[in-house]
Formats: structure tokens, C-alpha cells, sequence
């Protein structure tokens, strides 16, 4: 299947992250979002990584210039039209079906839809659209540029030259592609709850200090403490994923998610993107 444009919907932290790295590797990308001002910071964000690339040596200036050129932003839904189309947008499953269901209606039976999606299921999100075969599962972990793994998530319907042509993808562009089935949290974020959940049980019942149980687990070997990492996924994020396998799974104690996130959201303490989580960000 030739590939010629890539088109990302949703131009927050993954989304603007996903669509840098297609522009590195010489793809043309339509990034969209209803928002402006998400439009604008990750217009931003590009232009600032891109020229700490260049300074750094890793691409030339010219480089920079011709990557930026490859990346065009829109709030135009119309404009969304490609052979393969890739939903980075909140971790809400009716804002997600909603949003395919318009996109299934403006592109060709032959377009394929990828989700970014961390724990909703493939299938559910393929229901409405036209052509549930063509449905997929792409999950990046953040920073996408940086991050080696891409789970690839089969539905209950997604053909297997679908997956194909996916894993071909993210082999261009220098990931590591893992085939999994449809399932609540799929390989990475299942097997995560753990070092996340724990970590929270352990400030909430023992009183441990954030950097304690930082400072620990990366001197085991973690690269990443697990305040310091949930800040910079996004506490919004993490607690939804955390919810969503807790739900799906029928409720176990053992993935309950934890109210000290949750207060974290609810006062808008997401991490990274808002200056504070777990930790202060200037």
C-alpha cells in the first residue's frame, strides 16, 4: 500500500508528537484539531524541538526547514482525508467514536483508521464506521519521537493486511512493532498499573515522600520514578487508563484507581503540561 500523506487528529502532547516524528521520516502530515490554541503550541513545540535537533548536530538546518514545510495544521475536519488516518485525541470513547464516524463518511472504504487509544477497546471504537476491517489499534508511548515500542492492537474485525501495512509503518519509522489482541490496556499499560498503583498505595498508606519512592526505583534501574513518569504522561491520562482497566476488568481491588491522583486532576495538577503534578515544572 503506498502511503503518501498521514493525517493525525488531535494536536495535544501524542498527537503533535506522533506527527513530528512522520515529518522526520519524510512523511507529509495533516495535523488537525478544532482548537486553535492547541494548533498554536504545537506549532510552537515543532519549531522548538526541531531547532534543538539542529543545534544539537542531529539534523542539518536545512533539514529543519524542509521537515517544518512537510507539516500542515488545520482546524478543518474537511481537510482529513488520507490513506491512513490516526486518532490522537482525548481518552474519551464517545468523543472518539463520534469523531470517526465523521471521518469514515469523508474518506474511502479503502482509508485505514488507527487509534492511539491506551486502554478502550479497538473493537468498540470501530462499531459505527463503514468499514470495520480497516480499523486498528497504533499506540505510541510519549515522547513518541523517542519511544521504540508501538503495540499494534488487532480488533475483532481488522484484517490481517491492515496489520500488515501497519507494522511496515512503524518499522519506517524506526519502531519496534508489538501485534497484540484487543483487551483492557493491551501489553504495556496492563502490565503498568502495578508500578503506578503501588507507588500511589505507598504515599496514601505509609505517608512516603514522592522522591523517595522516585529516587528507589530508578536506582533499581526503572529510567523514570513513578511520579516523576506519571507527570509526564499526564495525571488526566494515566487516571483514565487506570480507570478504564479497573472497569473492564471488573473492578479488582488490586487496580483500583487512587484518590490522590484523582484530587491531582481534579485541581488540574496534570504534570508537565500544567506546571505542576507530583512535582513543580517552571
Amino acid at each position: 500500500m503506498k502511503i503518501e500523506t498521514i493525517c493525525i487528529c488531535g494536536a495535544g502532547t501524542m498527537g503533535s508528537g506522533i506527527a513530528e516524528l512522520f515529518a522526520i521520516n519524510n512523511f507529509p502530515v495533516i495535523l488537525f484539531d478544532p482548537s486553535i490554541s492547541a494548533l498554536e503550541t504545537a506549532g510552537k513545540s515543532f519549531e522548538r524541538n526541531l531547532q534543538d535537533l539542529a543545534a544539537k548536530g542531529r539534523i542539518s538546518y536545512d533539514d529543519r526547514d524542509r521537515i517544518r514545510q512537510r507539516i500542515h495544521i488545520t482546524n478543518d475536519l474537511g481537510a482529513c482525508k488520507s490513506a491512513i488516518v490516526i486518532e490522537a485525541i482525548i481518552e474519551n470513547e464517545q468523543a472518539k467514536i463520534d469523531l470517526f464516524d465523521q471521518l469514515s463518511r469523508l474518506n474511502s472504504k479503502e482509508t485505514i483508521f488507527a487509534t492511539n487509544t491506551s486502554s478502550l477497546s479497538v473493537s468498540r471504537l470501530a462499531g459505527n464506521i463503514f468499514n470495520p476491517r480497516r480499523f486498528v489499534g497504533m499506540h505510541f508511548f510519549n515522547p513518541a519521537r523517542r519511544m521504540k515500542l508501538v503495540e499494534v492492537v488487532k480488533g475483532d474485525k481488522t484484517a490481517d493486511d491492515v496489520i500488515q501495512t501497519i507494522v511496515s509503518l512503524a518499522k519506517e519509522l524506526g519502531k519496534v512493532p508489538v501485534i497484540c489482541k484487543d483487551s483492557p490496556g493491551f501489553i504495556v499499560n496492563r502490565v503498568a498499573r502495578p508500578y503506578y498503583l503501588e507507588s500511589l498505595r505507598l504515599l496514601e498508606e505509609l505517608n512516603i515522600n514522592v522522591e523517595a519512592i522516585d529516587t528507589l526505583l530508578e536506582a533499581t534501574g526503572f529510567k523514570l520514578g513513578p511520579f516523576k513518569l506519571m507527570d509526564l504522561i499526564g495525571n488526566d491520562i494515566n487516571y483514565s487508563v487506570s480507570d478504564s482497566i479497573y472497569q473492564h476488568l471488573g473492578g479488582p481491588e488490586r487496580l483500583k484507581p487512587s484518590m490522590i491522583q484523582k484530587q491531582k486532576l481534579d485541581k488540574g495538577e496534570l504534570g508537565r503540561k500544567s506546571g505542576k503534578g507530583y512535582y513543580r515544572y517552571n
